[in-house]
């Protein structure tokens, strides 16, 4: 029987080299198998070009999305036909979907695929999906009028089916493109070398400021494409962008850390789960004496082992050792680490759920924000019309700055402050960005009261600047800065390191339950406005209060923020005991095929 509290010693440095003949069918690649410590010179230097080309990658898809999604109420209510409340439903759906999807992309990645051949087989996906959409403003016969007609009040049928077919399939595409690129970038840096673990601390900043330039982009010239020559050229543009960036991840591929997949995350929580129930009758342990944890040089004991911790301390009888456990079995008998993952898993949920009332306000960026500027002078000088998408570029310059000044100013003067590694926790970072949020829907809501009251005396809004929503979108910006950069660090990081890409799609899980729930929102508020007077949703803009809307939302975001307080401040981080190494290591470098390499 193994001992109870095993002292570990230090990480024992081994790697592997595989022989090319057993490198998996890119026969002239060679695995390197085991601990990652800084490499050459020159290979780091390639392998910085690459990670620089995987967010380029990224700088692609978002490129891709956003501009689609900022134009997309424009194109359902100008092109199809519908009017606001349906379109705005419409995207919300889209959305949700697109980013509800990476829950099942993230679990086959860290799974069953690996990180690199999600992002891969996702990729083409997410390409086929632009193809379409292409095809279907190119085509004759797929075009949204009939032939020699170039508007029509009503799109036909063939056009509406190709056009959600294509949109529903980059929505797939981002579902393992989304969570999987990122996590596989985050692995890139070895978290047991002071260096890279250092790096790897503003690898989500600028992972993000990457991702903003691609919106930035996405909401200018792609949405300026869209306006000013064809829906057609934007997409051809759009396809050749994506598909170059897939050529140069697929290159990269040599010089890449993978991390092999490790089956089903979800059964080792399932075995802490019933272990704990079968001994539920057992008293719970005071301390760590008498709890089961991997022995040194044992074939389990892959990745980082986590300290015991207080918290739902039932869980611990798991992890209790019986006296007939000399054979243990993994469905009686887990690991301290096993059940400290259970609780992490437990612990995130709050969270999740925390901010979903938050995100909701989100969804209104790319729906209500962008159509109030369709009814506003949208004149720059005495030709320039700009397209209404575009003034989403704001919120994109707003978080890229905030970003900036984040990682070079407050977070090291906070360290400086606090003299720690980290000045400002990832919780706090996501509730300085919700309050900010609060801010931007009360400036949303009196300027929408204005252009009301303009409309109401003048007769139109169409002379009101454009730039009177540059407030709005300016705030929108510096607290995504916070927020979204703070929710994608926390789901990656306090999750189990074999649920990283499934952390990640938790992220953006929330964004898309958010999404339903504001269309859920929608039609709740459309009724019973409707009962009690005049519905807050009329036909267009115009016939609406959104401003209405607005004061709600910052309400609900307002009492969310005091809820998240609460949870946030009784929350336990996770606790790293040590790295566990041994001569099969779960992290190697080479093409992406870990599974034969393994074996």
């Amino acid at each position: 029987m193994h001992s109870s509290h095993l002292l570990l010693e230090e990480p024992i440095r081994m790697a592997t080299i595989l022989e090319p003949s057993k490198a998996s069918f890119f026969p002239a690649m060679t695995k390197i198998v085991g601990t990652l410590g800084p490499r050459s010179r020159s290979v780091e230097v390639i392998s910085s070009c690459l990670k620089a080309g995987m967010s380029v990658m990224e700088f692609s898809e978002r490129l891709s999305y956003f501009g689609i999604a900022t134009s997309l109420i424009i194109y359902l209510t100008k092109v199809i036909g519908q009017d606001l409340k349906t379109a705005a439903r419409n995207v919300n759906y889209w959305s949700g979907v697109t980013t509800m999807i990476p829950l099942i992309g993230g679990f086959l990645a860290d799974s069953y695929l690996g990180r690199f051949h999600a992002v891969l087989v996702s990729s083409i996906i997410y390409l086929m999906g632009l193809f379409v959409m292409t095809l279907s403003r190119v085509v004759p016969g797929l075009k949204p009028c009939s032939r020699g007609v170039d508007t029509c009040p009503k799109a036909r049928d063939i056009h509406v089916a190709f056009f959600f077919l294509a949109l529903y399939l980059i929505s797939i595409g981002t579902g393992g493109h989304k969570p999987s690129l990122e996590s596989f970038g985050a692995d890139q840096f070895d978290d047991d070398h002071p260096g890279e673990r250092k790096k790897k601390m503003s690898f989500f900043n600028w992972w993000n400021t990457g991702l903003c330039a691609g919106v930035l982009l996405g909401v200018t010239v792609i949405v300026y494409v869209q306006d000013h020559v064809s829906w057609a050229a934007a997409d051809v543009t759009l396809t050749i962008v994506m598909g170059l960036t897939l050529v140069v991840f697929w290159v990269g591929r040599p010089f890449y850390r993978f991390r092999r997949p490790t089956g089903s995350p979800f059964t080792p929580l399932a075995r802490v789960a019933v272990a704990a129930f079968v001994k539920r009758k057992l008293p719970c342990p005071s301390g760590s004496d008498g709890l089961y944890e991997v022995p040194k040089g044992d074939k389990g004991a892959r990745g980082r082992l986590l300290f015991r911790t207080d918290r739902l301390k039932f869980l611990d009888k798991a992890a209790i050792i019986e006296p007939d456990d000399h054979n243990p079995n993994p469905w009686r008998l887990a690991t301290v680490t096993q059940v400290e993952e259970m609780k992490l898993v437990v612990h995130v949920i709050p969270i999740w759920f925390a901010t979903m009332p938050f995100a909701i306000s989100l969804a209104q960026g790319t729906t209500f924000f962008i159509k109030q500027g369709t009814t506003l002078d949208r004149h720059l000088g005495h030709d320039f019309l700009l397209p209404p998408a575009s003034i989403f570029g704001l919120a994109a310059i707003a978080m890229i700055a905030m970003i900036t000044i984040y990682d070079y100013a407050l977070e090291p003067l906070a360290r400086r402050i606090k003299g720690r590694e980290r000045g400002i926790t990832v919780l706090q970072r996501i509730g300085v960005g919700m309050a900010i949020n609060i801010l931007a829907m009360l400036v949303a809501a009196v300027v929408e009261r204005r252009r009301l009251d303009f409309l109401w005396r003048h007769g139109s809004s169409a002379s009101m600047s454009i730039f009177w929503l540059a407030p709005q979108f300016l705030l929108y910006g510096i607290g995504d800065g916070f927020a979204i950069v703070g929710l994608q660090e926390f789901f990656y990081d306090q999750v189990p390191d074999s649920m990283r890409s499934l952390g990640i799609a938790l992220y953006l899980s929330v964004l898309g339950a958010a999404n339903f729930l504001s269309s859920l929102l929608i039609t709740v508020v459309d009724r019973v406005s409707g009962k009690v007077g005049k519905s807050w949703f009329g036909k267009d803009l115009n016939s609406s209060r959104i401003d209405y809307f607005y004061w709600l939302l910052a309400g609900i975001t307002a009492l969310d923020v005091c809820v998240f307080a609460v949870i946030a401040s009784r929350y336990t981080y996770k606790n790293v005991s040590r790295t566990v190494k041994n001569a099969v290591a779960d992290c190697y470098e080479g093409d992406g095929d870990g599974v034969e390499a393994m074996a």
